[in-house]
């Protein structure tokens, strides 16, 4: 088995082109066979500088290793359309020779039948002697049915008479999309043709190109598209979001491409799956018909899921560079510690930590919690009766042990656990929401910084 993945080096990776990068693989690898990556730069006017290394840098990222490609000859190359011309100039004159394509020499769009058609050889040569601008396009039979069968979508027959005679060859001498994959796609030896099912349409026109030039027609595997809502598909045209967007926002590669791998496909049971997983259990017959719809809510979750996996070691070197803001000296490894139960996206990283370096500005409404049974009037009794406590305690790198000491604190005064926690959580954030209570938070501040804040905490609501 030989895929292919062929995109247009037009600009980012965006979710649809990298879904159907990653089925090419996911199949191929999955039946011992080869993945094959070629660049269709035939649209030169869309082609943006750069753009090629950023495929080689995303299909490298994402581990989905080309067993052939531009930079990995394998006989079968050029892996770059625009490297390969003089080889469609010679199967196009062999295609017009076969009776399924003809010069054209119209100027502009063609209504109807196509003139050129019925021009005979002597006036073909008369023309091209004189240099006069042509174009190649494909001759239909006007009768008959193009039939094919795909693995995703069935049997599917077109009446040749509703098929366009496209364009193979443009003015320019490049050729189109439509002439060039069947001629790539047959020398490389592709055996079976990943896409998005908008080519399901075109389809029955790349076999008369086959069956004319007496070539094997590939097994076809079109893909649903994948969608942001209900009628809406992704596009990178609409600036939806990309593979490096998504990186930029703190999502693992490991987990992009587990769920891209959803987006179209159901695996049997568990969803959070290695690369190695879903190679071994990729099965065409579990590739959907419907539309996908991109849930980032989704993928959030997913996200969170790679990230709680992880050993905290792994995790504290993943979200380090995300700690650049923070220049007080505290204990890292402990804040990695309550952060890896709470994070979806790394990006977030740097909100949920805004109180490290100071505490945030004083609000006495974050004191009032219902649950809590607290208020700002209550919250400054239990913070006097904290830092009185604490004077004499040391053992801050323990939340076990604090945790017992604060709880015995409540005790003796014959509060609950929350009357002297809220408050001291609050005291050290002045934040609704932390990643971790208290002991926690005392814990990554250390002794002599949370006893600094409790006492500004005391002032501020001595007012």
């Amino acid at each position: 088995m030989r895929t292919r993945f062929a995109p247009s080096p037009t600009g980012y990776m965006h979710i649809g082109n990298l879904r159907t990068a990653l089925y090419c693989y996911l199949i191929a690898k999955h039946n011992d066979g080869d993945f094959i990556l070629r660049i269709e730069d035939t649209d030169q006017q869309r082609e943006v500088e750069g753009a090629i290394d950023l495929i080689y840098e995303v299909l490298d990222e994402t581990g989905l290793h080309y067993d052939e490609g531009p930079d990995k000859d394998g006989g079968h190359g050029p892996y770059i359309q625009s490297q390969r011309l003089e080889i469609y100039h010679d199967y196009a004159k062999k295609l017009i020779q076969l009776k399924g394509a003809h010069y054209c020499f119209c100027q502009g769009e063609v209504e109807g039948e196509d003139p050129c058609k019925h021009l005979n050889s002597s006036q073909i040569e008369e023309r091209l002697a004189n240099n006069d601008p042509y174009v190649i396009r494909q001759t239909i039979p006007s009768d008959g049915i193009t039939t094919f069968d795909d693995e995703v979508y069935g049997h599917i027959e077109v009446e040749n008479k509703d098929l366009n005679e496209g364009i193979l060859i443009k003015s320019d001498g490049f050729p189109t999309y439509n002439f060039a994959n069947v001629v790539d796609d047959h020398l490389m030896g592709i055996t079976h043709v990943i896409r998005g099912n908008e080519y399901l349409s075109s389809t029955p026109k790349y076999n008369l190109i086959y069956n004319a030039f007496d070539w094997q027609i590939p097994t076809y595997i079109h893909l649903p598209p994948v969608n942001k809502d209900e009628t809406h598909k992704l596009s990178k045209r609409n600036g939806d979001a990309s593979y490096q967007d998504l990186k930029k926002q703190g999502y693992l590669t490991q987990a992009i491409i587990n769920y891209i791998a959803l987006l179209g496909w159901a695996p049997k049971g568990e969803e959070v799956l290695s690369l190695d997983e879903l190679i071994e259990q990729f099965d065409i017959d579990r590739i959907s018909k419907s539309a996908s719809i991109f849930d980032i809510n989704k993928l959030k979750w997913m996200n969170g899921e790679y990230l709680r996996r992880m050993s905290l070691e792994d995790f504290h070197q993943v979200v380090l560079p995300y700690y650049k803001h923070i220049t007080l000296d505290v204990d890292l490894l402990e804040l990695s510690k309550v952060l890896q139960p709470r994070v979806e996206r790394l990006i977030d990283i740097e909100d949920m930590t805004d109180f490290v370096n100071v505490a945030l500005p004083f609000d006495a409404s974050i004191y009032t919690h219902k649950k809590m049974k607290t208020n700002p009037e209550n919250s400054l009794e239990a913070l006097e009766l904290v830092i009185e406590a604490l004077k004499d305690y040391d053992d801050f790198d323990n939340d076990e042990a604090m945790s017992d000491f604060l709880v015995a604190l409540a005790k003796e005064h014959g509060l609950k656990n929350g009357r002297i926690m809220w408050p001291m959580r609050v005291a050290l954030s002045n934040k609704q929401s932390t990643p971790g209570g208290c002991v926690e938070l005392a814990h990554i501040l250390g002794k002599e910084e949370t006893m600094k804040r409790l006492q500004q905490a005391i002032n501020d609501l001595k007012g």
